[in-house]
């Protein structure tokens, strides 16, 4: 007998060819065809009289054929009209079909019809055009109408495949498959929250009798979504409590000293961050806490005092980030920061790792740090390296934790060999995509979320301008006026991964058009992830050192590059860029106490362009930034499916329906207080389903 993980191939109404069409959608199963969601409905159970239509709306008749007309066009070859009139006890309008002469052996004067679809005008008389249609009498269409007279629903579609297409071959396999459905929700929940039992839930999600029954179908899926989701998370969290690390300790007077050494003064903000993460520290329990600001609130700074009170308590500390540019960066300005504290009890021995070192220098770097002759080292993705072994760490920090993966993450906390037993280091992770916190105390629910919510004193707010593609001259005499007062500026281009050499060529061939014409007078100049390591270094050295006024760059820029004297950041393309993206470029200027200005050029070709140019001139808060960015984007493109696990998420909108995502969190709290292991009988399907939907979670249960 045939089960939910059978091939869609073999499927009634699908074949080798449907199949493929399928497969694009990221279908290949049954059970992939039945979590495969309409993306909206449409009411077609309320029939309209053909004398209250109006032209550009969207109609459900009913009505009986008078007439039929077929109309070849002698002018273009292959093309020709199928016309019927048909009339209710209203009045008449005629139907059109274009290209589907086999309607003629299909439609029948006297026949009673119910069509769908958009009125629109042709010489001055109205019509419905290509509607879809079903003939009333035909018992079978009768007993299983699937396209009109009830809520339909409306696919995500791949070529070759049609709405009516779809909706049956999903009809077939839930008359098929539905009977072997089980629920893996216990069936006390169930009934406490009044929720669907999962068969229900997934016939009415596909074809539901009512709106009000589509509402619960859709709570009862997106509870599932919420509460898998959040076990191995909750999971997780327990597990990390029981584990042992260093307490990591540092005195009032000594933390002061070091506070009076900086060359300005800490926020409230930063300083209440601070101190949470502190406590943590001295803590013989693992830190696992999430450090959220916006884009220049000074998040760094806080993980380098970390870094410290780490390093002088005796331990090592990791600190990865998501490009070299950021890690050679971030160690200049760390190494400056400590070469200037006053009466230091330790001095701090700082290393930077990246994959372009030569073999020499990074095996001389691996010495040191298993040696324990390197307190702090930063570095990219090399710290994940085979040969990397830290001979006491007590700290990992990881900055722009959505760049990396959770296995990474994982990954890197198992680099310490201490022979002082079994001892996992604090961890850090910070983001300058925000959100909301009771979203993120459920997103990452196996951390803690700190926030820093205000900008350094004396920084002035951001100005934001848009112009059109026909406008971009316009912004290149405003950039041009900047930098003519002495300050500098970036030019970002996108290279987005589908189109990345075609986006490469045009970025090269504009920089080249720049440089001849527009910005002739002025010192400009080009990098991309494509240039050599060394080579990018010179560059963004010589901008630092404002050897350069005008530096064209692709996204590389995103995130962490810091030059005060940078004023003004232009965006081309701006609308094929993420919303958080743009917000992250934008604050690449600004970041001294002269006002900074970001100026979007666009050519606006999706709503979707056209939604984020709007919401990023509107807001300037880097929460509600995240929030419009989940909302346009929806959950899996706005956290990274891969790493989050969020491609598990296939129903909720975490930010509209943040009460089921904490009522979810509230079950699973429950249900692991009674049953930890998972072993009751009741929940033993749970477990097969976590076990199928997250590769590690039978490892996790193992730990635990």
């Amino acid at each position: 007998m045939r089960d939910i993980s059978s091939p869609v191939k073999f499927l009634k109404g699908v074949g080798p060819a449907r199949a493929k069409s399928l497969q694009r959608l990221g279908i290949q199963t049954v059970e992939d065809l039945l979590y495969f969601f309409p993306r909206r409905y449409e009411d077609r159970k309320q029939f309209t009289q053909i004398a209250k239509l109006e032209e550009k709306s969207t109609c459900t008749i009913k009505a009986e054929i008078i007439s039929i007309h077929f109309h070849a066009s002698f002018k273009r070859r292959n093309f020709n009209i199928i016309s019927a009139s048909v009339a209710d006890d209203s009045g008449k309008i005629d139907a059109v079909w274009f290209n589907q002469r086999f309607l003629l052996n299909v439609l029948k004067e006297g026949q009673e019809l119910i069509l769908f679809g958009d009125v629109s005008s042709y010489k001055g008389k109205l019509q419905i055009s290509s509607p879809e249609f079903e003939i009333i009498g035909e018992d079978k269409e009768q007993r299983d109408n699937l396209n009109v007279g009830r809520i339909v629903p409306i696919y995500s579609l791949a070529y070759n495949l049609s709405q009516r297409q779809i909706r049956r071959i999903v009809k077939n396999i839930l008359d098929e498959f539905i009977p072997r459905v089980r629920d893996f929700l216990p069936y006390a929940l169930r009934n406490r929250l009044n929720l669907f039992n999962l068969a229900k839930a997934l016939i009415n999600i596909h074809f539901p009798q009512s709106f009000q029954v589509l509402d619960e179908a859709y709570r009862r899926l997106s509870f599932d979504d919420c509460f898998l989701y959040q076990i191995p998370i909750l999971l997780k969290k327990v597990i990390t409590k029981q584990r042992k690390a260093f307490s990591l300790q540092s005195s009032q007077e000594c933390l002061n000293e070091i506070l009076n050494s900086l060359e300005f003064k800490l926020t409230a903000s930063q300083l209440k961050v601070l101190d949470e993460i502190r406590n943590d520290l001295a803590k013989p329990v693992p830190m696992q806490r999430l450090l959220q600001g916006d884009v220049g609130s000074g998040k760094t700074v806080v993980a380098f005092l970390a870094s410290l009170i780490a390093a002088k308590s005796g331990s090592q500390v990791a600190f990865m980030v998501p490009t070299e540019i950021i890690a050679k960066q971030h160690y200049k300005n760390i190494k400056y920061q400590i070469l200037n504290i006053k009466n230091k009890t330790k001095d701090i021995r700082i290393a930077f790792l990246t994959s372009s070192l030569k073999k020499d220098e990074k095996n001389r770097i691996y010495r040191a740090v298993k040696e324990g002759r390197i307190d702090l080292l930063i570095g990219t993705h090399a710290l994940l390296s085979e040969g990397l072994v830290f001979k006491k760490l007590g700290l990992i920090i990881i900055d722009e934790q959505h760049k990396f993966g959770v296995e990474q993450r994982a990954q890197l906390a198992r680099k310490s060999r201490t022979k002082e037993g079994e001892f996992s280091p604090h961890c850090l992770i910070m983001t300058a995509t925000p959100i909301p916190r009771t979203l993120a105390m459920t997103i990452y629910g196996d951390l803690d979320v700190s926030v820093i919510n205000e900008l350094p004193l004396g920084r002035k707010p951001l100005t934001t301008l848009a112009f059109s593609r026909e406008e971009s001259i316009k912004a290149y005499e405003f950039l041009k006026k900047i930098v003519s007062e002495g300050k500098q500026a970036y030019i970002i281009y996108p290279i987005i991964e589908e189109s990345e050499a075609m986006d490469l060529k045009a970025a090269q061939a504009s920089f080249k058009e720049l440089k001849e014409t527009h910005f002739k007078d002025f010192r400009i100049a080009l990098i991309h992830s494509r240039i050599e390591e060394s080579e990018q270094d010179e560059i963004m050295d010589d901008f630092y050192k404002r050897k350069i006024d005008i530096l064209v760059a692709t996204s590389i820029l995103e995130v962490g590059v810091d030059a005060p004297s940078a004023a003004c950041i232009l965006i081309e393309e701006a609308d094929r860029f993420g919303l958080s993206t743009l917000h992250q470029l934008r604050g690449r200027v600004g970041r001294s106490t002269e006002p900074g200005y970001c100026l979007l050029v666009s050519s606006e070709r999706t709503e979707d362009g056209r939604k984020r140019i709007r919401a990023i001139m509107n807001i300037s808060d880097g929460f509600k930034i995240a929030e419009a960015d989940l909302r346009i984007r929806g959950p899996g493109q706005f956290f990274g499916r891969q790493q989050h696990g969020l491609s598990d998420l296939r129903i909720v909108d975490p930010l509209r329906q943040m009460h089921i995502l904490k009522s979810a969190r509230e079950e699973a709290m429950r249900l692991l207080a009674l049953d930890p292991a998972l072993t009751f009988s009741q929940n033993s399907y749970l477990k097969e389903i976590l076990k199928k939907r997250f590769p590690g979670f039978e490892t996790l249960m193992m730990t635990a």
